[in-house]
């Protein structure tokens, strides 16, 4: 089997253990937060969504320094760093005695992990021109079947356990995953570079071309559209269910459902993007998940989030792994790891502004408009696309360019 093939499955079942164990707890977090003592409801809406953006705030510095450092030490290096943080940190969440201290391991997380962001660096370091849409498309698919099971598993746990447990659970399947990589996991041989580039370098590249801007702060926007209503999203679910007896495993499955739809998805998208426009794939994907946003505000039955989450869930999954692919097929050879590293960089700022933006808009309006405003700013970025991204031959890979590819890794090979 080819090197890049094998790192791929291996990452991608690698991706899979960690984002069950993380699924786990996203959905519950509210809940946990009030485990911990925070009983007011209003005080509740506003932690939540302080611990939910506290991964972020770090994250969003380091990420693109994690990215320089694979390109100058290694991608599987940053790897086995990235999943083994996440194991320490999720064990101390687990033991946190007040929100104060969940809010500062949150922290914590973020600062020593960025497993997706590593993970991505590698592979696509790894993978042929022609065939990066797809592998970006499948690895996408670990991260979304992780966060269809985990949910689930997550509300099981916690209905019959504690909230507590989860995160220790969650810890030990983080190890496990670490295992996987560090057994199965070869760093791809790629063209030996002669330099380095150092994070400005790197940010002056991206800020000098113009459509790879527009497609980071588009993944920015995205990002905040879609983790605004993350936080209370669990505290919605529970203001629209009669009783709350299993709380905890309904909300699981709703969470959940957009997962199975996205896997769906995402690698149907991602070959979509090897072939065809960019701009036209990418405007349909996220007009049809700003409809799906707007439609929760309206909804007042917990079981009408099945079929509108479900769609959401396939046209979510073909978003970011086509703006990542994108991105990944204009920037050169050299600079894969620090220029993804800043990608993701631009994707954990949306997580970090998003759930602070739901906290500042909880003072104003009632929860379920939440969603409202998250579709409307989704209609505003596909406008975005629509006026400033050009497109150019270089976003649709044709025949010849996949026979020079190959000619290329032939004589790589050689």
């Amino acid at each position: 089997m080819e090197v890049w093939r094998k790192n791929l499955y291996s990452i991608w079942v690698a991706q899979f253990v960690a984002m069950v164990g993380m699924s786990m707890v996203i959905p519950f977090l509210p809940f946990f937060i009030r485990e911990l003592g925070i009983t007011n409801h209003d005080e509740l809406e506003h932690w939540s969504g302080i611990v939910f953006s506290g991964p972020f705030i770090l994250s969003f510095l380091l990420t693109p320094v994690w990215g320089m450092l694979g390109d100058k030490f290694g991608k599987k290096t940053m790897v086995l760093r990235a999943i083994f943080g996440l194991t320490v940190s999720q064990l101390l969440i687990g033991f946190s005695a007040n929100v104060e201290q969940l809010f500062i391991f949150r922290m914590v997380q973020g600062a020593i992990s960025g497993f997706i962001a590593s993970s991505l660096a590698l592979v696509s370091s790894g993978t042929p021109k022609e065939k990066s849409g797809y592998a970006i498309g499948v690895l996408q698919t670990s991260i979304s079947s992780g966060t269809v099971i985990g949910p689930f598993i997550g509300g099981f746990i916690a209905d019959m356990t504690s909230y507590r447990t989860v995160f220790f659970v969650a810890s030990a399947m983080c190890f496990i995953s670490g295992i996987l990589v560090l057994l199965n996991v070869n760093e791809p041989s790629t063209i030996s570079f002669k330099r380095v580039y150092s994070v400005f370098e790197n940010l002056k590249y991206v800020f000098a071309n113009s459509q790879i801007l527009i497609a980071m702060m588009s993944i920015t926007f995205i990002q905040i559209s879609i983790t605004i209503a993350q936080p209370v999203f669990a505290l919605f679910v529970e203001s629209i269910t009669k009783g709350t007896e299993y709380i905890s495993t309904l909300t699981g499955a709703i969470f959940g459902t957009l997962g199975i739809f996205s896997v769906i998805s995402s690698p149907w998208w991602g070959r979509r993007n090897d072939t065809k426009s960019f701009k036209k794939s990418i405007i349909v994907a996220i007009c049809g998940a700003a409809f799906a946003y707007c439609l929760h505000t309206f909804i007042t039955n917990p079981y009408w989030l099945f079929p509108v989450r479900a769609f959401l869930g396939l046209c979510i999954g073909g978003i970011i792994p086509v703006i990542y692919a994108y991105i990944n097929k204009n920037i050169s050879d050299d600079r894969k790891g620090g220029v993804m590293g800043i990608a993701s960089s631009f994707t954990l700022f949306g997580n970090l502004v998003g759930p602070l933006l739901c906290t500042l808009l909880l003072y104003e309006i009632q929860l379920k408009y939440i969603f409202l405003i998250a579709g409307i700013m989704l209609f505003g970025n596909a406008a975005l696309i629509f006026h400033k991204v050009k497109e150019n031959k270089r976003n649709v890979i044709t025949k010849n360019d996949i026979i020079a590819e190959d000619n290329v890794v032939m004589n790589n090979e050689q």
